[in-house]
């Protein structure tokens, strides 16, 4: 069964950072790339980055430059340092298993709140 828990999301003022964790479960890690999709209140769910086998990766144009998002194969983990947040980037974040650039599993999803 596959698992993939979220943490690390909360409250932070604009400009500040917050890095968030995907512990996965149940899946060869190595062999999968990985997700992080966002939503926000009203919008629908968007990509934010993916972590290919390789470790190559793609971003959303909103969030290039200041996300960036990681892997660390021995301990089945995808990280999303997020520096230099905006109101804008308020949302949930999803944490995905991507099989042919599409997400495949989901996390359950942690709270991203970027207010003063």
């Amino acid at each position: 069964q596959v698992q993939l828990v979220e943490s690390g999301g909360g409250l932070v003022q604009p400009g500040g950072s917050l890095r968030l964790s995907c512990a996965a479960s149940g899946i060869y890690f190595r062999a999968n790339a990985m997700g992080w999709y966002r939503q926000a209140p009203g919008k629908e769910r968007e990509l934010v980055a993916v972590i290919f086998v390789g470790g190559s990766t793609k971003y959303a144009d909103s969030v290039k430059d200041r996300f960036t998002i990681s892997r660390d194969n021995v301990k089945s983990t995808v990280y999303l340092q997020m520096n230099s947040l905006k109101p804008e980037d308020t949302a949930v974040y999803y944490c995905t298993r991507t099989i042919a650039n599409q997400p495949e599993n989901w996390g359950r999803g942690t709270q991203v709140t970027v207010s003063s």
